[in-house]
């Protein structure tokens, strides 16, 4: 069965229309036929939206119970068992009530589209995964309901449904997205310009990137080389020497011209093995254009001007930006220089930038890892020279009357053979020596034209002549090699000393150490393979570069394996690497090996931490148990004993006493096996708190319970926002801050319980006149089993301020301490005010005592 198509609405803000645009083009695909049903849409009370639902099937939602309140979520089984063409699942990054099918509303999606049904759902761009940070820095407000960008991405068409931040506005202030009462609150919070106008310009840079996406496989699979100016994107050739960071920066300033834009450096590297620049000085340029917004690329290429259009051309870039030549004016004779060829042969899709530096015309110096190995040019020149240049010193000779002389002559073939070994290395020497030979004998010793020789003489000549030039030439082309030799070991210790000191100081992650040895070889995939055995299969533990379908599953795939160890070898694909090249190689795979086995021991040194601090719980535990919770056992089991004794007649007046200390000291346990419980959850990690929309005066006067009547004033304002909690952990976090103030409140003194509203916030405050805490312990106290001055009034195990602290913050808000003006503490609780509608409020005072 094929896979169903997925479709998402993105919108920068609750309010832009995602869920009416949605059931808009679900009517569209109804009147043409198409079998549609509502699997679960959420219309928030918004007339507009609810009325688009009218002549649409909807899909019965199942109903679960969690906290003794009753939920509905989307019926994942009733919607495969009706199979419909095209599903309608609004809210995709919707966390579910514990007890459903799936914990995320993509995750039920996703089994939608394997069952071949199409879905239609809408996303903000503020619970997009990676942009959480982004998003809370604009507005203040973490988003607890996110989705993996990667679900997103993933889907078949994604329409970006935007309006103004002012018609948005326009929208809230006639009571379109809110409920009148909530309108002026959400205007002037979430709904600011400012935030509307920052998030609407995150949500159409992100669409604006996948429909780069788009547009790269458009072009790949219809073989479009030419450039669509769509965008502006620099591409900056670097060669690696010091002016890479004047051309960064060049082009980094020409790209803030312009919205949108991007720069995009990339260094060619010949496809010889190792880099022709200082790696050193690349990883300064790298993290500069990183820096600085760019990103940087590696590229392999002999010929490094077509290699630096081809990028360019298949990035579909605008701009080339390269730096003036370093070299002097007689280096020109070689060539013009990549900067003119690549002018030259951009075409007129692409403007190259030509910028000068401090290092024009210093001399470019010979390659780092590539030493005096000669190119090709050197090489025909030295071939013309020594094969073409006998030849017509010859006829010159012979159209002279009166000859130098045959020592002469013999100097001269001697001067053409040498310039040939100085241009062309060993092999056009010698031919040059061959060939010189054989004219000489032929042209300039007697009998001429023939190749006898009658004067012993000459014989000697031309041998001695044969002799030297063979000499010269195996000189310089040992001379060629050592230097080349020299340069590349050279080029090696630098990487090595590089490498090594990157991994010593902990900078290099397993997965940027192997996309070093990517780049550093030009290979298509490296990835370091293990096992647990001999028998054992392998798996990848680490991989860089791309696999084009076919992933690395054993060494013996991989063009190049570099064994480390018994269990454990590093495979490249790409192609074969020579001879010299693995021992670089081996240095980078024995330190992959050292950087996986660090990665490893950092986390069992975590996991060791966890272990550690939860020992020290259970040892505080323990101390708690043996201590205060003995307390009350003794209390109680000292009234039963009395009560049961047949010695004593109690009155009717001492029996009542010894109950109360019984209840008293059942309800302190009850207290403090509460608390020890609610620590464990927060430990283990299993608080999932439910949030929903409610009233702050609906919860605070329920955990004030367990307080004696008359201690605590509340003061919870009527036109105070609503808040999204978790109603039961919210109550529990009261309750514990409570009761810590009246604890520590003087005998005489109310504890005061406020509320109110600042910016997309709701601030609970409780203040008491105790003794206070100096700023140093302000936070210690929220540690477990921490009680500052280890000296408490009354009943406690130092867990009600950590516990309240852990809830707090499962619920997306954060507890503090602050001073209470006049002497004692104020615990300051915020949680996040809710944006929707407001539920029916009870008739409660602004102000009571209890």
């Amino acid at each position: 069965m094929a896979r169903g198509k997925l479709r998402i609405y993105l919108g920068a803000a609750p309010g832009v229309g995602k869920t009416y645009a949605m059931l808009s083009e679900a009517h569209r695909r109804v009147e043409r036929g198409t079998d549609v049903v509502v699997a679960f849409v959420e219309h928030h009370g918004r007339p507009r939206t609810e009325v688009m639902l009218h002549g649409l099937e909807q899909i019965q939602r199942r109903e679960l119970e969690y906290r003794d309140t009753v939920f509905t979520e989307m019926d994942v089984d009733a919607v495969l068992e009706r199979d419909p063409a095209v599903a309608l699942v609004d809210e995709l990054a919707h966390t579910n009530v514990p007890g459903s099918r799936n914990g995320k509303r993509w995750q039920d999606i996703e089994e939608l589209l394997e069952a071949g049904i199409d879905v239609i759902s809408t996303v903000n761009i503020q619970h997009l995964e990676s942009l959480g940070d982004v998003v809370e820095s604009i507005t203040g407000v973490r988003q607890r309901e996110t989705v993996p960008d990667e679900i997103v991405r993933r889907a078949d068409q994604i329409e970006l449904v935007d309006m103004s931040p002012q018609a948005i506005r326009r929208r809230m202030a006639h009571g379109n997205i809110y409920q009148p009462d909530k309108v002026d609150a959400a205007l002037s919070n979430y709904f600011r310009p400012g935030n509307l106008t920052a998030l609407r310009e995150l949500a159409l840079l992100w669409v604006a990137d996948r429909v780069d996406e788009y547009l790269q496989e458009y072009r790949a699979e219809h073989s479009i080389r030419s450039t669509w100016q769509a965008r502006e994107r620099i591409v900056v050739g670097l060669t690696g020497g010091p002016e890479g960071r004047t051309l960064i920066r060049r082009a980094a300033r020409m790209a803030a011209k312009g919205s949108g834009s991007e720069v995009l450096a990339v260094y060619i590297a010949r496809s010889d093995g190792l880099t022709s620049a200082s790696p050193k000085e690349l990883a300064v340029q790298r993290t500069l254009v990183e820096d600085l917004g760019g990103t940087f690329h590696h590229v392999i290429g002999d010929d490094i001007p077509s290699a630096l259009l081809e990028f360019a051309r298949g990035v579909n870039a605008t701009q080339i930006v390269l730096g003036s030549s370093r070299r002097k004016a007689w280096q020109y004779i070689f060539g013009p220089g990549v900067g003119a060829t690549v002018a030259r042969e951009s075409g007129p899709d692409l403007d190259v930038h030509i910028v000068t530096h401090d290092e024009v015309a210093k001399g470019r110096g010979l390659p780092v890892a590539r030493g005096a190995r000669l190119g090709r040019t050197r090489i025909i020149a030295g071939w013309l020279v020594g094969v073409v240049g006998p030849v017509l010193l010859s006829l010159l000779l012979t159209g002279m009357v009166n000859g130098p002389g045959l020592a002469n002559d013999v100097l001269l073939f001697l001067f053409l053979t040498v310039v040939a070994a100085l241009l062309g290395g060993q092999l056009p020497a010698l031919a040059s020596a061959a060939v010189g030979s054989l004219l000489l004998n032929f042209y300039f010793t007697p009998p001429t034209h023939t190749l006898t020789v009658d004067d012993p003489k000459n014989i000697v000549a031309i041998v001695i002549f044969f002799a030297v030039a063979v000499s010269v030439a195996s000189v310089v082309d040992l001379a060629a090699r050592r230097t080349h030799q020299a340069a590349r070991l050279r080029a090696e210790s630098e990487i090595l000393s590089f490498l090594a000191g990157s991994v010593l100081r902990g900078e290099t992650t397993l997965d940027a150490l192997l996309e070093r040895v990517r780049e550093t070889f030009g290979m298509e995939t490296v990835a370091l393979l293990e096992r647990a055995g001999d028998v054992e299969p392998w798996t990848c533990a680490g991989r860089a570069g791309s696999d084009h379908g076919k992933p690395l599953l054993r060494p013996e795939d991989a063009d190049v394996d570099m064994p480390v160890g018994d269990h454990m070898a590093l495979a490249l694909t790409g192609r074969v690497l020579p001879a010299e090249d693995r021992r670089v190689l081996a240095a980078f795979a024995a330190q992959a090996a050292v950087v996986l086995d660090r990665q490893r021991l950092v986390g069992e040194a975590e996991r060791a931490r966890e272990l550690a601090e939860g020992n020290r719980i259970r040892t505080a535990l323990l101390a708690a148990v043996s201590h205060d919770l003995r307390t009350p056992l003794a209390g109680i089991k000292a009234s039963v004993t009395s009560l049961r004794s047949d010695d004593v007649a109690w009155s009717e007046e001492d029996e009542a006493e010894l109950l109360a200390g019984i209840e008293a000291g059942a309800d302190r346990l009850d207290h403090l096996v509460g608390n020890l419980l609610d620590m464990s959850r927060l430990q283990t990690g299993t608080v999932t708190p439910l949030i929903r929309e409610i009233d702050l005066d609906e919860v605070v006067p329920m955990a004030l319970g367990g307080v004696p009547e008359g201690s605590v004033t509340l003061d919870i304002p009527e036109e105070l926002p609503i808040v999204a909690v978790d109603p039961g952990l919210l109550e529990r976090s009261v309750a514990n801050l409570v009761e810590n103030a009246v604890k520590y409140s003087p005998d005489g003194t109310q504890v005061l319980v406020s509320a109110s509203a600042l910016g997309d916030r709701v601030e609970l405050r409780v203040a008491d006149r105790g003794p206070g805490v100096p700023d140093s312990a302000k936070d210690r106290i929220f540690e477990p089993f921490q009680r500052y001055g280890d000296a408490p009034r009354g009943a406690g195990v130092g867990l009600g301020l950590a516990v309240a602290r852990g809830f707090a913050e499962a619920m997306g808000g954060t507890l503090a301490a602050e001073d209470t003006p006049g002497g004692g503490m104020t615990m300051v609780l915020t949680l996040r005010a809710a944006s929707g509608r407001p539920p029916a409020r009870p008739d409660l005072p602004a102000q009571a005592t209890t």
